[in-house]
C-alpha cells in the first residue's frame, strides 16, 4: 500500500493580490482599493484540493526561513498536507507573486520565484516521492528545479504513476527538453492552448491522440467554460461543465486536476474522473482565490 495517494512537486508562492482601479501602464499611476494575501502554487493548490476531499497527500518544494515560508508551511499543516518533503533554507527568499487585478478581472502578475528555482536532487527525498500512488508535477520558472524533476523521475519506481500539468511555462519549452517527463507521464492535464503548444495540433482531440501516441496513458484537456475532453485512446468524452456563477477563475485548472486525480485514486472510470474534475473546478470559481472554494468530501454528494 502507498503511504500517500498523491505527492505534489512544484512551486510554492504567497500570492499578494492588489485590487486596483486600473492596470497602470508605464509612467501612469493607479491606486489600490483592496489587498488580499493567499498561499498558491499550481501543484500546491491541487494537493490542498485533494486533502480536502480526504486524500493522503504530501509535497516536495522549497521555502526560505522567512515570514512567507512560515505562512506556506503552516497553511499546508492546517489543510492536512504532509510537509516532510518541503525543504527550508537559511539563504534566499520564499517565492511570491504580486498580482494587480482591475475591476473587470484583468490581471498583471509579477513572479518572484525566490528559492523555488534552486531545488537540487540532493534536497529531494526520492523515497518520499516513491511512497505515492501519483507524483503530480507542475512548472517552475527556472531550469534547475525543472532538471531536478526530470532526474527524480529516474529515481522513482514504475509503481508511482506520474501526473503532469505542464502550464504555459513548460508547454512553451521545446519538445526534446520535455520528452523525459512526457515519456513517463501516466496522465497529462493541459488546457487546450498548452496542448497545441505541446503538439502543434489546433484541434484538442488530435493533440490528445498525439500525446497518447507518445506513451501518455490518459489525456484530460481543460476547456474552461467548455468543460473538459478526456481520452485514453479508446474512450473519448467531451464532458459538459457545471453551470455556476463565476466569481474568479484563479486556480480553476489546479482544482480540475484535484478532482480528476481524486477519481483516479479511487478507481473511477474516465467519464467519472472528468465529471469530478469539472465539479471541483466549478466550486473553485465560485469564490475569490485558488483555494477558498475548494470542496470537501461531503460536498461530493451534490454530484448525485
Amino acid at each position: 500500500m502507498s503511504r500517500f495517494d498523491v505527492v505534489g512537486f512544484g512551486a510554492l508562492n504567497v500570492d499578494k493580490l492588489f485590487k486596483v482601479n486600473k492596470l497602470a501602464k508605464a509612467e501612469e499611476e493607479s491606486f489600490v482599493e483592496d489587498y488580499v494575501e493567499a498561499c498558491g502554487g499550481s501543484a500546491a493548490n491541487t494537493v490542498v484540493g485533494l486533502a480536502r476531499l480526504g486524500c493522503k497527500v504530501g509535497y516536495i518544494g522549497k521555502v526560505g526561513c522567512d515570514r512567507e515560508g512560515d505562512v506556506l508551511v503552516q497553511d499546508f499543516c492546517n489543510e492536512g498536507v504532509n510537509t516532510a518533503g518541503v525543504v527550508r533554507v537559511e539563504q534566499g527568499k520564499s517565492g511570491s507573486v504580486m498580482g494587480f487585478v482591475d475591476k473587470k478581472g484583468a490581471r498583471a502578475l509579477y513572479i518572484n520565484s525566490g528559492v523555488n528555482d534552486t531545488i537540487t536532487l540532493d534536497e529531494v527525498n526520492a523515497r518520499y516521492a516513491a511512497q505515492a500512488q501519483f507524483l503530480h508535477l507542475t512548472s517552475f520558472v527556472g531550469d534547475e528545479s525543472f532538471q531536478t524533476q526530470k532526474r527524480l523521475l529516474d529515481a522513482v519506481p514504475e509503481s508511482t504513476k506520474v501526473s503532469f500539468d505542464p502550464g504555459a511555462l513548460y508547454a512553451r519549452r521545446d519538445s526534446a527538453t520535455l520528452e523525459p517527463i512526457i515519456r513517463k507521464t501516466y496522465v497529462l492535464m493541459p488546457n487546450a492552448l498548452e496542448l497545441t503548444l505541446l503538439t502543434g495540433e489546433i484541434a484538442y482531440s488530435k493533440g490528445a491522440d498525439a500525446m497518447i501516441g507518445r506513451g501518455v496513458k490518459i489525456v484530460a484537456v481543460k476547456l474552461g467554460s467548455g468543460g473538459c475532453y478526456v481520452t485514453d485512446g479508446n474512450e473519448r468524452h467531451v464532458i459538459e461543465p457545471f453551470k455556476v456563477d463565476v466569481v474568479d477563475t484563479t486556480g480553476a485548472g489546479d482544482a480540475f486536476c484535484a478532482g480528476f486525480l481524486y477519481g483516479l485514486v479511487n478507481g473511477k472510470n474516465l467519464l467519472e474522473c472528468g465529471k469530478l474534475g469539472n465539479f471541483v473546478a466549478s466550486r473553485c470559481v465560485m469564490k475569490m482565490g485558488a483555494r477558498a472554494g475548494l470542496p470537501r468530501a461531503e460536498d461530493l454528494d451534490l454530484l448525485g
